[in-house]
């Protein structure tokens, strides 16, 4: 048995319509997508709050001996963070240095505030 819910009335239930949604600047929407879907998994977030911790770019080995997780998982999560933009690495000799890239950081500044602003203007 299936139970329906009660029509509501439009000219009883709504006085006001909801606030525009600005457009976000081409290719911004996606770039955002990516971002928040590599800090989507758990390890990653870590990784990249880590990296973010530093205060000059820090060598794969020292990430790899912060995380209970195999070298080739955090070279893989690493991979994600360089493609999604939020890190970069540089190579000296056979060793890699992370830092943080701060054109990821700032998508995630501007989305961030952008939420905050939203939420502002409600309450």
């Amino acid at each position: 048995m299936t139970t329906r819910l009660p029509v509501i009335q439009s000219d009883v239930c709504c006085t006001t319509s909801p606030n525009p949604l600005p457009e976000l600047p081409a290719g911004q929407g996606e770039r955002m997508l990516a971002v928040f879907k590599a800090l989507a998994d758990a390890t990653r977030l870590a990784v990249f709050r880590l990296i973010a911790a530093q205060d000059a770019p820090i060598c794969a080995c020292d990430i790899v001996d912060r995380f209970d997780v195999s070298q080739p998982t955090i070279a893989h999560h690493l991979k994600v963070l360089r493609t999604a933009g939020l890190v970069t690495v540089s190579r000296h000799g056979v060793w890699a240095y992370y830092a943080v890239d701060a054109a990821g950081l700032a998508i995630i500044e501007s989305a961030t505030q952008g939420f905050a602003g939203q939420l502002a203007a409600v309450g």
